[in-house]
């Protein structure tokens, strides 16, 4: 399945079996809206199961990886089920990129921002540019992170930096990420490109079944409550998609 066809999404496979995934709405800086969440689900799903994929890159179109939900476009649930079914899909997307067998190579461009930094935090190979910048807004809405990161960062960065991280909303360039861990190379923003292909085609080189094994093994052991934590974040996030609060902070924000 060489050409997969999404509507805000470009997935797209190359040589050697290495997949590109791009986030496609460059008018709106990749922001989140339905569409969008569902489509990165959908993409890596079928990357997935797809046996000419063996490596994916994981970026976005234009000036921007993701800045987060889209304000112009966004639904807020109503009901619980309608924000349950909202943040299920998104760590269903999640769930695809990072407990999926391939690997995932990070291409970080501009902003990412909340669920944008969460789909970064989730690549194995997090390669950023060096203009790229990151925070995370959630508390300061009333709402909460979802993507594993309550797993998968305090692994990274340890426990007090995570803290720092999902507390206050600091936003940080892509070299203060790489001195704490998030970010696995800083490269020169056009150069980004590049040095994911090439780490692409190193990995796509590796024998599929070890390659495979070491990152299922590796995110098995060290965030070993993954499962755990997308259940948790959901439950908050619902509960904060619920509270009058909330839409009082995200109508002023």
């Amino acid at each position: 399945m060489s050409q997969m066809t999404y509507e805000t999404v470009l997935s797209k496979l190359g040589e050697n079996g290495v997949r590109t995934i791009t986030l496609n709405r460059p008018d709106s800086l990749n922001a989140m809206n339905r569409g969008l969440i569902d489509d990165v689900a959908r993409a890596f799903e079928d990357a997935n199961t797809d046996p000419e994929t063996r490596v994916i890159i994981f970026t976005g179109a234009g000036k921007a990886f993701c800045a987060g939900d889209d304000r112009r476009e966004h639904v807020h649930p109503e009901t619980e089920g309608e924000a349950r079914d909202l943040v299920n899909a998104i760590q269903r997307a999640t769930h695809a990129i990072t407990l999926g067998p391939k690997p995932v190579v990070g291409a970080i461009n501009g902003w990412a921002v909340g669920g944008g930094f969460e789909w970064a935090i989730n690549c194995d190979f997090p390669i950023w540019g060096r203009s790229a910048r990151a925070f995370f807004p959630e508390v300061s809405l009333n709402l909460f992170v979802t993507g594993a990161v309550t797993a998968l960062l305090p692994a990274l960065v340890g426990l007090n930096k995570a803290r720092e991280m999902l507390f206050f909303g600091k936003r940080y360039d892509a070299a203060e990420l790489h001195e704490v861990g998030v970010a696995w190379r800083v490269v020169d923003d056009a150069d980004l490109m590049a040095e994911a292909s090439t780490v692409a085609n190193d990995l796509a080189n590796l024998p599929e079944l070890s390659v495979r094994a070491m990152k299922r093994v590796l995110n098995s052991v060290a965030t070993s409550d993954m499962h755990r934590a997308l259940q948790l974040e959901t439950d908050a996030t619902v509960a904060g998609f619920l509270d009058p609060k909330t839409t009082e902070l995200l109508s002023a924000f």
